[in-house]
C-alpha cells in the first residue's frame, strides 16, 4: 500500500522529518527542514537558467570560502 502525499507529509511531520528522508531521497533527516531555507531554494528553482546558475556559481563560491576559513 503507498500513502498518499498527504499522510506521508503528516508522518514526516509526526517524525520531525521530511518527505524526502522518508522516502530515501536523502540521508539527511532534516535536510532542508527549516522553511526558510527551503522557500530560498524555492526561489532559486523558480528563476531562468541563466539567474540560477549565477546564484549557484556565487554561493558555491561563497561555501568554498566559508570551508577554507573553518580549516
Amino acid at each position: 500500500m503507498t500513502p498518499s502525499i498527504e499522510a506521508a507529509v503528516k508522518l514526516a511531520n509526526l517524525l520531525d522529518t521530511t518527505v524526502g528522508y522518508l522516502l530515501g531521497e536523502n540521508k539527511d533527516s532534516k535536510l532542508l527542514k527549516d522553511p526558510a531555507m527551503l522557500k530560498r531554494w524555492q526561489d532559486i528553482e523558480s528563476l531562468a537558467n541563466e539567474n540560477k546558475n549565477g546564484i549557484l556559481y556565487a554561493l558555491d563560491n561563497l561555501l568554498k570560502a566559508a570551508k577554507l576559513r573553518a580549516i
